[in-house]
């Protein structure tokens, strides 16, 4: 008698965790942003913050006012979602952050140029989400005829 070969269905189990798998899948790129400790990317009204303390320090040339611009550049220098290019910016405000003995055009020059270009180089390129679809007015059951 020849050898009889049974064909072996996956079990329940294995189908549960397929099925989980697609789901998974399915939720896309926020479920993984959750698992993955996803960091926000720093707003631009914390990035404006750090901005005018820099144009505060290179404007009064004081030890607080310098201190502060430092405080709040330094941290975001290891924020995982900023470009290099926005790097290199904060990277220049925490090293010249410091006080002198003038505040001569060139050093003040040197916190001014960073500063201003800070928020058009550290904004955001990813877009926004699209809103749902609404019902558009005038659609059908609105009583308007359609021809």
């Amino acid at each position: 008698m020849p050898p009889v070969h049974r064909i072996r269905l996956p079990g329940p189990r294995w189908l549960l965790a397929s099925a989980l798998g697609l789901l998974a899948a399915a939720a896309g790129p926020a479920a993984v942003r959750a698992q993955a400790g996803w960091v926000p990317f720093p707003s631009q009204a914390s990035l404006r913050e750090v901005q005018l303390a820099a144009l505060a320090c290179a404007r009064e040339n004081t030890a607080e006012a310098c201190a502060r611009s430092r405080s709040l550049a330094d941290p975001l220098l290891d924020h995982p979602r900023l470009p290099a290019s926005c790097k290199d910016l904060l990277w220049n405000l925490s090293a010249r952050s410091t006080p002198a003995a003038s505040n001569s055009f060139s050093r003040r020059e040197a916190l001014v140029a960073p500063a201003q270009s800070l928020l058009a180089v550290c904004r955001t390129r990813e877009k926004a989400p699209e809103p749902a679809p609404s019902a558009a007015p005038g659609g059908a059951g609105s009583g308007s005829p359609t021809r």
